[in-house]
């Protein structure tokens, strides 16, 4: 059964149409390996070319063996005339089903790396649009010190550019084909076969194989989907935080098109964070499915098939999810408003407290011992938050502070844009434009 949440190109590339089709390709290269050692006529080869796969046909035979590999041949034998001999020559099952899921894991990968590339694409404008937008930075979710928004979607830019990697890496480990025979001997089927099956793929043979495709290749696939699927669940936490009402610095689209246009049967006010919430929930399973990855690596000797009924579940739905999460988090990242004149309100909540570290800085720097100092200004900032005062009037009513830093040079310090001086340079080491103008406020 296909998910709900699956994409027509993904859904497609676990089918069981393009599953039997690569079959039926193997076999047929299989064959003309078989020809170009002079072990096929020409004629017979001639006609297995026009060999094809009735689906009617496999389920009958399949309600007889319970087999699926011979019920395939059977049916695409019935398509031939003698010539049909030569189909599945040599090989045993997991010649054909673990190089043609070989070719399946990387049809995934590159369908993977363009949701990749449009997820970044969206992010860096963003990340552009808000380079100059001061935000408060937050650490065990308390206000820390202000930051340009900007930096949440450069960082999240970075952290996509680093499973673009991944992704190569990983299909280059699963991009391998296997047409080794029983075990993995070469005694029924040649390795000439074997390397120009896989040449004419275009996958690399595995260097060494038994009976089947060693699975902390397919292990390694789900764990990088987990991965991609953890930052997301990631990116869209922040959003879901930063969409609370008592927050409301950011909204994920509502009400355009392929959004939700109602938050609650009962409270027709509500605009939930419900896309990001969707995120978070596939995330999870995506990074359950790991576990099945890692124990599926340790079968009895040469092979069972203890990991392939676990196989036919996780591999197709980490893929179709991930899929639709990036997607989905994209068509976020564009839609989503973002309420700058908010992040100033949330700015001034706590009434000049984020600047406490540099009147701390400036006090060390005009000769006060760092403990006095840290002790005056935590002081004072305590009576901000206890008795809800402002913390640049306490600071303005110090003398002692007053009196070590002056008056005007205390003023300079109360300035947002101090925060924002260095957000250039770290664009300018991504590749970012540097030269983003200031975000207007929704």
């Amino acid at each position: 059964m296909i998910p709900r949440y699956s994409r027509p190109e993904m859904s497609k590339v676990w089918s069981d149409e393009n599953m039997y089709g690569l079959w039926l390709d193997i076999e047929i290269a299989a064959s003309q390996a078989w020809t170009n050692l002079g072990v096929v006529p020409q004629s017979d080869m001639d006609l297995i070319r026009n060999a094809s796969f009735d689906m009617e046909l496999y389920n009958q035979h399949f309600e007889e063996t319970k087999h699926d590999v011979i019920s395939f041949t059977r049916s695409v034998m019935a398509s031939l005339g003698d010539e049909s001999r030569w189909i599945h020559h040599g090989l045993t099952s997991n010649d054909v089903k673990d190089t043609a899921l070989s070719l399946q894991l990387t049809q995934a990968i590159d369908l993977l790396d363009k949701d990749v590339d449009d997820l970044m694409d969206a992010l860096k404008v963003r990340a552009e649009e808000f380079i100059d937008t001061p935000a408060m930075g937050r650490s065990h979710g308390i206000h820390a010190e202000p930051m340009s928004f900007g930096l949440k979607f450069a960082l999240w830019w970075d952290e996509m550019r680093r499973h673009k990697v991944r992704l190569a890496q990983t299909r280059e480990t699963v991009g391998v084909g296997k047409i080794s025979g029983p075990v993995g001997t070469y005694a029924s089927v040649p390795p000439e076969i074997e390397e120009t099956v896989c040449s004419e793929l275009g996958i690399e043979p595995a260097p060494v194989s038994n009976q089947i495709i060693q699975r902390d290749r397919h292990a390694q696939y789900v764990q990088t989907l987990a991965l991609i699927a953890a930052s997301l669940e990631k990116f869209a936490t922040e959003i879901r935080a930063l969409q609370r009402t008592e927050i409301r610095e950011v909204e994920e689209p509502f009400a355009q098109p392929g959004f939700v246009t109602t938050g609650s049967s009962a409270m027709p006010h509500k605009r939930n964070p419900e896309i990001c919430e969707r995120i978070c929930g596939l995330a999870r399973l995506v990074r359950g499915h790991t576990v099945t990855a890692l124990d599926n690596v340790p079968l009895w000797h040469e092979r069972d098939i203890s990991h392939s009924s676990a196989e036919r579940m996780i591999l197709p739905d980490s893929s179709l999810a991930v899929d639709y999460i990036l997607e989905r988090f994209t068509a976020v990242v564009k839609g989503m408003r973002v309420y700058s004149e908010r992040m100033m309100v949330n700015l001034e909540l706590t009434r000049g407290l984020p600047f406490s570290p540099r009147v701390m800085l400036a006090l060390v720097e005009s000769g006060m011992a760092r403990t006095e100092a840290y002790k005056k200004v935590q002081s004072l900032a305590m009576r901000t938050w206890d008795e809800d005062l402002d913390f640049r009037e306490l600071l303005r009513d110090d003398s002692e502070v007053t009196d070590a830093i002056g008056a005007e040079e205390l003023e300079a310090l109360f300035d947002y844009n101090h925060f924002l001086r260095y957000v250039r340079h770290t664009y300018a080491r991504l590749g970012f434009s540097v030269a983003a103008q200031p975000a207007t406020a929704d």
